[in-house]
């Protein structure tokens, strides 16, 4: 009868694999604290107010040889006499004697309005602002722009007066919250350019108060924690990708056909694989704006085999499974899990990746927070049911302790080690399923830093690249002792009390094969 490699590994095998697991853990972390930097940057940009008399399509540079004709204050005599169509607000990307990088990634922009109050033009409830967006990009500082996108958007403005709305207080500004405004998948191009209007008309941009200017937040990955990240999914792909190979050949060697366990084993080393694919090493040279979407596919699909995997392990083992080694015994929480996953995929591909000005995540905060935090309590709610299967599971090992038959005391001691065994394995299966929780929660919480003597440590760097190592380490330890050991030998005596203890039953693991004959009786 064959048997886990978590049987079979001697002790002192096994502590020293634990030993390791956890060094690497740790070398993971310390990657993130002491290496990486932050893993983003924000920059601010001051919109530069534009003169466009003859309205036309010609990009409007803020600086440099080419630059506009420029007005610095809407009080200004010569402002006072233009339109405020006449006015465009040009953005350069990056500031002068800077270049972007495909090393970037991504880029976000979020506008920030300033905004003075005046009596006769106030901000009025609910209202809208509309934007005539122009992106442009190019590659040197002496080629033409090329255009990447134009597009005509709305975003919700929602200001709030500090003081009270009188005459005294005429000059002070609004405090508007920022207005998300456009996503960038790939960042292939060196030199970027905005070029924004207001619009005005009878019924556009209407009520919208009196702007002084316009600051464009550009928000982008680091490119020196690119590099750690890809170095880091680099070294686990291969590790992962043959461990799962190597975990499915043992399992085909068995006699008996592999049970739901040993497959949903292997669906979570596929999973791992999947996400640790380094393709972020070809968005380098091309410009895939469907990165980003690519990424959440990924980590979509780990979400999903992880969480099912955690129902589907405690649940083989509860001694009330009266239906083990069938997918449709868990039909209601596969279920779950994985609509949960369709809908922060489907959500994600609402956002409209494809066409970097047209956003619903962006166009509309509040039902994005609303959504974050319906998620965020879904899973704190699969937790605390984690934890009672996982008290059950510790129950139902208890329970047939107590029936354990007489036997001699080797082989006593032998089961208890094994039982010690598993309820470790599963403590550190609760500990993952906690920090990966805790990590989707926290997923969107600014970034910080802690000072250590001359070292910086980045939190956020530090507990991203954590837990990507967890993740990898965990579903490697997974793979590794669950798959089939080639000790697989017993003697007569200890083969009639296994014989007893499991009546036939097949499965991976002792453990397994025990509380299925509990479940039995």
């Amino acid at each position: 009868m064959a048997g886990a490699i978590i049987e079979k590994m001697s002790t002192k095998k096994l502590v020293l694999f634990v030993f390791f697991i956890l060094l690497f853990q740790i070398f993971s972390i310390l990657v993130g604290a002491l290496i990486s930097p932050s893993p983003t940057t924000a920059i601010s940009y001051l919109a530069t107010k534009c003169i466009n008399f003859h309205r036309t399509r010609a990009w409007l540079m803020p600086w440099g040889s080419n630059r506009c004709q420029q007005v610095h204050s809407f009080d200004d005599p010569l402002a006072k006499t233009l339109d405020a169509n006449d006015i465009v607000f040009a953005v350069h990307v990056p500031l002068p004697n800077t270049e972007m990088s495909p090393w970037f990634q991504y880029m976000l922009a979020v506008l920030q309005f300033d905004i003075a109050f005046k009596m006769i033009n106030q901000i009025e409830d609910d209202v809208v602002i509309t934007i005539d967006a122009r992106l442009a990009y190019r590659d040197d500082m002496t080629s033409e722009w090329t255009t990447k996108f134009h597009s005509v958007e709305q975003r919700p403005l929602r200001c709030t007066f500090a003081v009270s709305k009188t005459y005294e207080n005429e000059g002070r500004f609004y405090h508007c919250d920022p207005i998300p405004f456009m996503e960038l998948g790939s960042v292939a191009h060196k030199y970027f350019l905005m070029n924004l209007r207001l619009p005005v008309n009878d019924t556009m941009n209407v009520g919208i108060g009196e702007i002084k200017d316009i600051h464009v937040v550009g928000i982008h990955q680091n490119g020196g924690f690119t590099k750690v990240w890809i170095s880091m999914k680099t070294v686990f792909s291969p590790w992962i990708s043959v461990a799962t190979v190597w975990y499915w050949y043992r399992i085909r060697l068995l006699a008996r056909p592999p049970v739901l366990l040993e497959k949903v084993i292997f669906a979570l080393g596929l999973s791992m694989a999947f996400l640790d694919m380094p393709v972020e090493w070809l968005s380098m040279g091309f410009e895939w704006t469907w990165m980003l979407l690519f990424e959440d596919a990924q980590q979509c699909a780990l979400y999903s085999v992880l969480f099912c995997f955690w129902i589907i392990f405690c649940g083989e083992h509860l001694m009330d499974q009266r239906q083990r080694n069938l997918l449709s015994a868990y039909w209601w929480q596969v279920g779950l899990v994985v609509f949960g996953s369709s809908v922060l995929l489907i959500f994600d591909l609402m956002c409209g990746r494809q066409n970097p000005g047209v956003s619903l995540f962006f166009s509309y905060l509040k039902p994005h927070i609303t959504f974050i935090i319906v998620a965020g309590i879904s899973v704190c709610l699969y937790f605390f049911s984690l934890c009672r299967m996982v008290h059950c599971v510790f129950r139902t090992i208890s329970g047939k302790l107590q029936q354990l038959p007489t036997m001699p005391e080797t082989r006593r001691l032998r089961y208890k080690g094994i039982i010690f065994r598993f309820k470790f394995l599963m403590l550190a299966t609760l500990t993952c399923a906690a920090l990966t929780i805790i990590f989707f929660i926290l997923n969107q919480v600014s970034e910080g830093h802690w000072h250590w003597g001359d070292y910086t440590l980045q939190v956020h760097s530090a507990f991203l690249t954590g837990i990507y190592g967890m993740w990898n380490l965990y579903v490697f330890t997974i793979i590794f002792l669950y798959a089939p050991s080639h000790k697989i030998q017993f003697s007569e005596p200890m083969a009639r009390d296994i014989c007893f203890l499991t009546c036939g039953e097949q499965g991976p693991t002792e453990v397994y094969r025990i509380t299925g004959k509990v479940a039995e009786e």
